[in-house]
């Protein structure tokens, strides 16, 4: 468990801080306070990520696990 908390917590700063990044950049520019909206932006997204990674990452990689499964069995009925 701590090393799935470990990867959402890593994870989560990685990716809200680059979309994060990316979209206040496109939508307001480098304008004079950019960096305080865009920390602002980042703390939000990464409180609401990690929650998300930690409950709907196990169904994702569930899903993800049964849909290879089929194809991998599909492509042994071949």
């Amino acid at each position: 468990m701590k090393q799935k908390i470990a990867f959402a917590m890593t994870m989560g700063v990685i990716t809200t801080g680059i979309i994060s990044f990316s979209l206040v950049s496109i939508n307001i520019g480098f304008v004079a306070n950019f960096l305080v909206i865009w920390l602002k932006s980042w703390i939000m997204a990464y409180a609401i990520v990690i929650p998300v990674i930690l409950l709907v990452g196990p169904r994702v990689q569930k899903m993800v696990e049964a849909l290879f499964k089929d194809a991998v069995t599909q492509e042994l009925d071949k």
